[in-house]
């Protein structure tokens, strides 16, 4: 799937039309996170500084797509992005399909960098609609993929507006470069042992994963919520533990499969429980194996963290997608908190860490430890599919290196 970037064109003089993921979280109009402004910079800076004109795209929020809505609108990021670059970036009209728009990068210096107001301003955005496709590549000579959070949607950004761009070079941002060379690239052909960590809410959501990822994994170790379903399904006793009913059968599918394979299926062998879904509520309890009734699992309990993180630091490729509790909370946070210490100590000691976005990502950085993986994805969604084995329609528009 290697597919060229941006450091392959030349784009002095040059339209470069830049797909960002601007997404980020807002209080009023104070940006909280500025992350994935900041992982763009490389991508803005390839084009500024070798004397191309960057005219840069996001969503932002959910505008209902009717129009101008000032509480989603780009000026807050226009704001910090210029303070990051130490250089002006102008929003050139409120209207995406504005006549402003051409003429203000016609009137563009090499260098420049102009962001267009939200593109979910326009119901066409999410409808994935050429026309709107279209207008937007009018405005590019070269255009680039840098927003992998969305490179799952066949979005008028994402989709038809490289295909509108017809002959014109159409690349990667270097973002979107390395998720595919993570994502896609290093589970080709992972360095065993390759250990798989799914934890988070519902089975639902991860059950493509794990079937995808049963042929090629070592060890897959199940935590969260979505354990008390597989749990379920062994016949435990998990008291008030959430469970999806419909799923129990998907659930006891995996195991059989999974003890017919090479694959290593890995369940909590005791939990931490509270009679409450609270943080500072309800009485809370350990229990080794199974749960009484009234209590429910809230993180996996010392045994389990123990032994999971001795499988992990054995590994040479760890993929890692969803908590093993509600971290968020005190009293349910060292299981995640020692299932990504255990990470960073494997990748310390060489192994190739991947860490899918999302709530994974956000424990990385609660617990200090996102500085010392391979790679933390910007994409929950996005790289939960590729784990899935799906293809990105955005991405294999892309020219092939």
């Amino acid at each position: 799937m290697a597919k060229k970037t941006i450091a392959d064109i030349p784009v002095a003089g040059q339209r470069v039309l830049i797909r960002v993921d601007f997404n980020v979280p807002l209080n009023g109009s104070t940006i909280t996170d500025d992350r994935r402004i900041r992982g763009a910079l490389p991508t803005i800076r390839s084009v500024i500084e070798r004397g191309g004109k960057a005219i840069l795209m996001s969503h932002l929020g959910r505008p209902a797509g009717k129009g101008y809505e000032q509480a989603f609108s780009m000026a807050p990021i226009a704001k910090r992005l210029g303070e990051l670059l130490d250089e002006e970036v102008t929003i050139p009209a409120k209207n995406c399909k504005s006549p402003e728009i051409a003429a203000a990068i016609n009137a563009m210096n090499d260098g420049d960098v102009m962001l267009l107001e939200n593109l979910r301003f326009h119901g066409c955005e999410k409808r994935g609609e050429a026309d709107f496709g279209q207008t937007l590549a009018s405005y590019a000579d070269v255009y680039v993929n840098d927003a992998f959070g969305t490179c799952h949607r066949e979005h008028a950004s994402m989709v038809a507006t490289p295909i509108a761009m017809g002959n014109k070079p159409k690349v990667a941002g270097f973002l979107v470069e390395k998720e595919i060379q993570y994502l896609s690239s290093t589970l080709t052909n992972p360095a065993s042992p390759f250990t798989v960590i799914l934890g988070g809410a519902k089975v639902s959501d991860k059950l493509p994963a794990i079937e995808h990822l049963l042929p090629k994994a070592d060890h897959i170790i199940v935590g969260g919520a979505m354990a008390y379903t597989f749990l379920k399904a062994l016949g435990r006793e998990v008291g008030d533990s959430r469970v999806e009913s419909e799923m129990v059968k998907d659930a006891h599918r995996i195991i059989e499969l999974a003890a017919e394979s090479k694959t290593d299926l890995h369940f909590p062998e005791d939990h931490i429980c509270s009679t409450e879904f609270a943080e500072r509520a309800g009485d809370i309890e350990v229990f080794d194996d199974e749960i009484k009734d009234g209590f429910m699992g809230l993180d996996i309990g010392p045994k389990t963290a123990a032994r999971y993180s001795q499988i992990i630091k054995g590994s040479k490729t760890i993929v890692w997608n969803g908590p093993m509790g509600v971290f968020e909370w005190a009293p349910f946070k060292m299981g995640t908190k020692l299932i990504a210490e255990a990470v960073a100590d494997a990748t310390d000691a060489g192994a190739t860490s991947i860490i899918g976005g999302g709530d994974s990502a956000a424990a990385a950085e609660k617990f200090g430890v996102a500085n010392r993986l391979s790679h933390v994805s910007t994409g929950g969604g996005a790289s939960l599919e590729m784990l899935e084995g799906k293809r990105f329609k955005a991405v294999d528009l892309l020219d092939e290196a």
